[in-house]
């Protein structure tokens, strides 16, 4: 089976799909390649046949996908991090600012858990291939001493930091892990770390973005956003945002539908 193949074959059962549903789409796939053929292209046509067997799986399958849009700005993406942290039984506050020994300091998530409190610093890329060198937890470690150093702490009602957090939808290149592990950091990418990276944490904890909805609007998705609506379950308990979009009953049944499925409510 060729590495594409492979690759594509893994998203499709990550996905939930059967391994009839995987075979019977990696043969359309084959059927329907040509020469030049992008990867982008390949995985958007698995994508329309997934999206037409069942929804939630096409849900799960541009996973990734649905966490670039949470951009462009970043802002959605340091909320995502925040509520999926507030759901694993942290405390956390979003844009806070905080004196360090030498400057104050605006923090994307201050979080606070066990009596510790984690410093923690999102960096978004808009565009896939973009990874997180080593450039980035250099800069975030010095804020996290500089702050660590002070003698009012975080403030904001945390106490000192305990620890630093470097967040991205990305990856870290090697030497980033390397220096992370080296000063003391945390790291958290798209897979890393190993089977507990935030693609795990998503499916673990059923913890999806809005943004990964097949059925919801680009506009509407944007608006949800824009309500601190980060992810899927929170709209279960919001449902009064798609009767101000102006969703038809018939729509709004199949949105939560979807969502339901998805986050197994």
């Amino acid at each position: 089976m060729p590495f594409y193949s492979l690759r594509l074959a893994e998203s499709l059962r990550h996905s939930g799909a059967d391994e009839a549903t995987v075979d019977h789409i990696l043969r359309k796939v084959e059927e329907e390649l040509f020469p030049g053929i992008s990867t982008r292209e390949i995985y958007n046509r698995a994508y329309a046949m997934l999206k037409r067997k069942r929804p939630v799986y096409a849900s799960k399958y541009k996973l990734k996908k649905a966490i670039y849009e949470l951009g462009p700005t970043g802002f959605p993406f340091e909320k995502f991090i925040s509520t999926l942290l507030q759901y694993s039984g942290y405390d956390t506050r979003v844009g806070e600012v905080v004196k360090g020994q030498c400057v104050s300091h605006e923090i994307d998530v201050l979080a606070r858990k066990n009596g510790k409190t984690f410093l923690i610093e999102c960096k978004f890329h808009g565009e896939e291939g973009r990874n997180c060198n080593v450039k980035i937890p250099l800069y975030i470690h010095s804020r996290f001493q500089d702050v660590k150093a002070a003698d009012n702490g975080a403030g904001a009602g945390f106490s000192k930091p305990d620890e630093g957090w470097v967040v991205t939808n990305t990856r870290f290149t090697q030497e980033a892990v390397t220096y992370g592990k080296c000063v003391g950091l945390y790291l958290l990418s798209w897979d890393y770390p190993e089977d507990d990276g935030i693609r795990n944490r998503i499916d673990r904890l059923a913890l999806y973005p809005i943004t990964v909805s097949t059925l919801l609007s680009q506009r509407e998705k944007h608006f949800l956003l824009s309500r601190d609506i980060v992810l899927c379950r929170q709209l279960i308990k919001d449902t009064f945002y798609l009767d101000h979009l102006g969703v038809s009953e018939n729509r709004k049944s199949r949105i939560l539908k979807e969502i339901e499925d998805l986050c197994r409510l």
